[in-house]
């Protein structure tokens, strides 16, 4: 029995990032081999144990072979007699496909370390073009380092686009193809990820409402960029500088959507977009099955984004609606997410990353003016029911009546 570290934890410790989680792979070793040892298995596919001290992942050595479609559609084969080339072989990018032992002494049979050097991400081999999870692995990898320099080798990009176009990405499930979408929209150039997938092809297929906003112009005087697919990018490159959360990222990503429905006649306007947008923001959450979190900024930022840029000029009628839709009483976290997305979107221009952003603060101010409001003395005044919501309402117009008077310029 021979135990080598794999993948991840090897790259990265070659590139000189911290490791965080390791995956082992055991050469010549048996399931009942393992169990004697004390380990434990997990996983119904192929024999995959945990360490019966430090709970890490230890897997026989194995071989697969492609036999139906999409992401789980192999057939796996771990025996003794499999070598570790035979099971490395099987792994997405050369980078990846790299081992060493305990002496840190490394096999790399597929140049791995090479292309670490060249800043290249390189399919192991033609069986990469089996998977079709893969392509959605190399964008998000492009996207965690794109910092350093790594680029799509173009032999590798050109068997993504064979698998954006061969149908085998509708196969995937919405478990898995979310899982990946947002880890690679929680890297650092998120936007990387976008255009690779956009360059093989493959968001047309998966997300064909965020491909359709490229070529889409926009007026420059309030869009210098005039792309509405380069300001979507532009937007989530914003709200990872920003350190924004999963949500906020995924309604930046999303919240423009409406514009892909404009008629070329009325370009560069976009009358409405906000709730044309609506029925595609939802498509697209249900694609993906997002959690609900996501699905719910998504849709409340495609609608009221343009309500949050002209915060200042909102009568007090259209700001308390605005804090009622949000619920800003019972979820002001979402309200401040709701903030930082219109934020991000104001920053997601040419030239204007830097501005600052007073409406904000504003809106803050308007939602603490809102909820300043007690309940308690129109109770004591005899109000219940829905006497005392219309009361309560106009206790808070009243608020930010004054608010807006009040408030700063």
């Amino acid at each position: 029995m021979r135990i080598y570290k794999v993948g991840g934890a090897v790259r990265d410790r070659l590139l000189g990032k911290p490791v965080t989680d390791i995956d082992w792979v055991v050469v010549g070793a048996t399931t009942e081999e393992m169990l004697a040892k004390g380990y434990r298995p997990v996983g119904a596919d192929f024999p995959v144990f945990l360490h019966p001290k430090s709970g890490e992942e230890y897997a026989l050595a194995r071989t697969e072979r492609k036999s139906g479609r999409g992401y789980g559609g192999f057939t796996f084969h771990a025996s003794p007699e499999v070598t570790l080339e035979e099971d490395l072989i099987r792994r997405d990018l050369t980078i990846n496909a790299m081992a060493e032992d305990d002496q840190q002494n490394l096999t790399d049979p597929y140049h791995g370390q090479r292309d670490l050097e060249a800043r290249v991400l390189r399919h192991v081999s033609p069986a990469f073009a089996e998977d079709p999870l893969r392509v959605l692995r190399v964008a998000r990898f492009a996207a965690r380092y794109a910092e350093l320099g790594f680029t799509v080798a173009p032999e590798t990009l050109e068997l993504m686009r064979q698998l954006s176009e061969s149908g085998e990405l509708e196969a995937l499930t919405a478990e898995r193809s979310w899982k990946e979408i947002s880890r690679a929209l929680l890297e650092d150039q998120p936007q990387v990820f976008i255009e690779v997938l956009r360059e093989c092809g493959a968001l047309k297929v998966l997300m064909p409402e965020v491909d359709a906003l490229f070529g889409v112009p926009q007026p420059e005087a309030h869009h210098p960029e005039i792309d509405t697919g380069v300001h979507t990018l532009s937007v989530l490159e914003q709200s990872a500088l920003h350190k924004q959360p999963l949500t906020v990222r995924w309604a930046c990503l999303l919240h423009d959507l409406g514009k892909g429905l404009t008629p070329k006649e009325d370009w560069p306007r976009h009358i409405a977009h906000e709730h044309t947008g609506l029925k595609l923001i939802k498509a697209v959450n249900e694609r993906f099955k997002a959690p609900k979190d996501c699905q719910e900024l998504a849709l409340l930022v495609g609608q009221y984004h343009t309500h949050g840029h002209r915060a200042l000029e909102l009568k007090p009628s259209t700001l308390l609606e605005l804090l009622q839709s949000f619920d800003v009483y019972r979820r002001p976290q979402r309200f401040e997410e709701f903030i930082a997305a219109c934020e991000m979107d104001a920053r997601g221009r040419k030239g204007l990353e830097q501005r600052s952003y007073p409406q904000a603060d504003y809106l803050r101010g308007a939602a603490n003016a809102a909820r300043s409001v007690a309940v308690q003395p129109l109770l004591e005044k005899g109000f219940k029911g829905p006497e005392l919501g219309e009361a309560i309402k106009r206790e808070r117009l009243k608020a930010l009546k004054i608010y807006k008077e009040t408030a700063p310029s």
